[in-house]
């Protein structure tokens, strides 16, 4: 007859819910697992055999011994399984296989316009896929999931771009059912700066709840963290502060259709057409980058006043989310300090002090790795939930 033992804190305590206490690395033994769950050793023992099944957990040696033989201790087997993380922007595409710690193993970035259509565009990310996973010996049973981020709004309840103004073609198709039916495992779309906000915080900035991710590129866009939690919104749309009207775009057109927006004054492909009135032979963003390198003055000028103009939206976003640290991310913030110190001239200004007497304003530290990561976390989390842990382990 077992002995009495505590009711359980965590309710029903499966498989998988050991797992979740299993995910951050650290060794347990079948005793702490029992003190923890308020489950009986031998329930403890059952539990984690079927994750052993699973290859997702395994002994990692012994713990100390109080006099005999040391009690073995289990933890996550990082090695077990991989995921794959997937970046497509307006004219590159990046993908990376990452372990179940979320360590990036191999990664593949190349020109690859999105406007080529999703067939086009995936039929390569699934060829590209493949030989990742063989130069890592792997195959496609070892992929659990993937994580895609795409540049353009996608509703987060189905995977599907949404009306996307870069993306010809892509409009209402099917990217998590392709990737299934091509790949064999479940797909988590998202907006490529959601992505990037959540790459960004967990590489970065673990402690820090409240972070605001701008992406500075074609488009503009940003990702909202409150409370620790990505805010994606009704539709999947929060963060699109590239189509906010700005003082200095009255009359500008836009993309979009409409006039004024901050993405027609401050993007990279606005930047560098503003140089080109000036007489500058610049073609794109990298051109601008490489004169301000060389200190021309009309680069520098062009790429602060941008600054400014991100900043004159960022001051109502501070107002309205109150992020403590504003990450600036994308490929005209290589441009560094100078694109820094126009956004943070606006916002010290304009915004309230109690709302800016901690912030910081910073440029990403993880630069164009931090969608890749963020995609790999979002697989990831998928991946390792409870719910797919237990279809895994046929919930015990």
């Amino acid at each position: 007859m077992e002995p009495p033992r505590k009711p359980s804190t965590l309710g029903f305590v499966g498989a998988s819910d050991i797992f979740q206490l299993l995910r951050d690395g650290q060794p347990r033994t079948r005793a702490e697992l029992s003190s923890i769950t308020g489950l009986a050793r031998s329930t403890v023992a059952l539990r984690l055999e079927a994750l052993r099944a699973t290859g997702l957990i395994g002994p990692t040696g012994g713990a100390a011994s109080s006099g005999g033989r040391p009690p073995s201790q289990f933890a996550l087997n990082p090695t077990a399984r991989v995921v794959i993380g997937a970046d497509f922007g307006a004219t590159h595409a990046t993908i990376a296989v990452a372990d179940l710690a979320g360590d990036i193993l191999l990664t593949r970035r190349t020109a690859r316009p999105i406007a080529d259509g999703p067939e086009a565009v995936l039929g390569w990310f699934g060829t590209e896929s493949r030989g990742l996973l063989g130069e890592l010996g792997r195959t496609e049973a070892d992929l659990l999931a993937v994580g895609m981020g795409l540049p353009g709004p996608v509703e987060h309840d189905t995977g599907k771009p949404v009306n996307p103004p870069i993306m010809p073609g892509w409009d209402g198709f099917d990217v998590p059912g392709w990737v299934l039916g091509e790949l064999g495992v479940p797909a988590l779309v998202d907006n490529d700066v959601n992505i990037m906000a959540i790459g960004e915080q967990t590489s970065s900035f673990p402690d820090v709840t409240d972070l605001l991710f701008v992406k500075v590129a074609t488009g503009i866009g940003a990702g909202i963290i409150s409370g620790g939690s990505l805010q994606r919104g009704a539709q999947g749309s929060a963060g699109d502060i590239g189509h906010v009207r700005i003082e200095r775009g009255s009359g500008v057109a836009c993309p979009c259709g409409n006039f004024g927006c901050l993405e027609a004054m401050a993007s990279g492909p606005a930047i560098a057409a503003q140089l080109r009135e000036t007489g500058a032979d610049v073609a794109n963003m990298n051109d601008v980058a490489d004169l301000v390198r060389h200190n021309d003055l009309d680069a520098i000028r062009a790429v602060r006043q941008a600054g400014r103009d991100i900043g004159e939206v960022l001051t109502t976003c501070i107002s309205l989310v109150n992020p403590s640290v504003i990450v600036l991310g994308g490929s005209v913030s290589r441009v560094g300090e100078h694109l820094l110190a126009g956004v943070r001239e606006v916002v010290y200004q304009r915004s309230t002090p109690l709302a800016t007497q901690h912030l910081s304003i910073l440029q990403s530290r993880v630069a164009e790795k931090a969608a890749v990561l963020g995609a790999s976390v979002l697989a990831l989390h998928h991946a390792l939930s409870p719910e797919s842990i237990g279809a895994m382990t046929e919930e015990l």
